[in-house]
């Protein structure tokens, strides 16, 4: 079975700073892969590598066995065009810690876009389903209102309909639930947890460990650029082997 996110010695570097120091780790098929570390630890720099929104220094990655933004022929890799990255980039939905919505439009409006605009899809069918994708998010009644109307956790949960209007094969969380008022975490998650149940393919940075046991099929704990530790959930965090694992989870369990 082909991996959906095949990484292979990915470096990354900003000038002088290197964030990615050599990430190698597989994520199957309808996986739900929680990524946690502290602050800096190059997580978020590495999901935005896998829709190439940042382009590696080198290593490979792949999604869905196709390389990350580059084609190789023989020994040598050719960067794809903008027209070509934006065409894969289609297939990844990415959900960030800030909502991103277009305040102009409405929840409808901001879910119907990408699919009319990128897919050229007709209105009516696009906009079925983004009534039916704002149900799902639990917010068919919301369909009208501006992001200014809503919640942080309202639209967090729009931005996600937003994404799988594309319908796509994986799904990028970056700490969705980073910038929501405590009361508003549940929803989210609970839109999230739904997700995994269907079978979709999740990465997601998080900090919420709670989620992370419950719902994640892998742990994997980064650490300044590298990988520290992997396994099952319950393994890495409630039976840690790595001292800088142990530390950091004494910090936020």
């Amino acid at each position: 079975m082909t991996a959906m996110v095949k990484a292979e010695g990915v470096h990354k570097s900003f000038g002088p700073v290197q964030v990615l120091k050599g990430i190698d780790l597989e994520v199957a098929p309808r996986e739900v892969f929680c990524l946690i570390g502290p602050s800096g630890s190059g997580k978020s720099t590495f999901l935005r590598c896998i829709n190439h929104l940042e382009k590696v220094n080198s290593g490979r990655l792949y999604v869905d066995g196709e390389l990350v933004g580059y084609r190789q022929k023989g020994d040598k890799l050719y960067e794809l065009k903008d027209r070509e990255v934006a065409e894969k980039r289609r297939d990844i939905g990415m959900v960030f810690q800030r909502f991103n919505l277009f305040p102009h439009m409405t929840a409808l409006e901001n879910v119907i876009e990408a699919p009319v605009q990128v897919k050229g899809e007709s209105k009516a069918v696009a906009r079925e389903r983004a009534l039916k994708l704002l149900d799902r998010v639990g917010l068919a009644d919301k369909a009208a209102n501006y992001p200014s109307q809503l919640s942080g956790g309202q639209q967090q949960r729009v931005a996600i309909a937003r994404a799988l209007a594309m319908e796509p094969k994986l799904m990028l969380f970056d700490e969705p639930t980073s910038a929501l008022d405590p009361e508003l975490v549940g929803d989210v998650l609970d839109v999230m947890r739904g997700l995994a149940e269907d079978g979709m393919t999740m990465i997601v940075v998080t900090h919420e460990m709670g989620f992370a046991r419950e719902v994640g099929d892998s742990v994997v704990f980064m650490d300044d650029g590298v990988v520290v530790e992997s396994g099952h959930p319950r393994e890495v965090l409630t039976n840690p082997r790595h001292e800088r694992t142990k530390s950091f989870l004494s910090k936020v369990l």
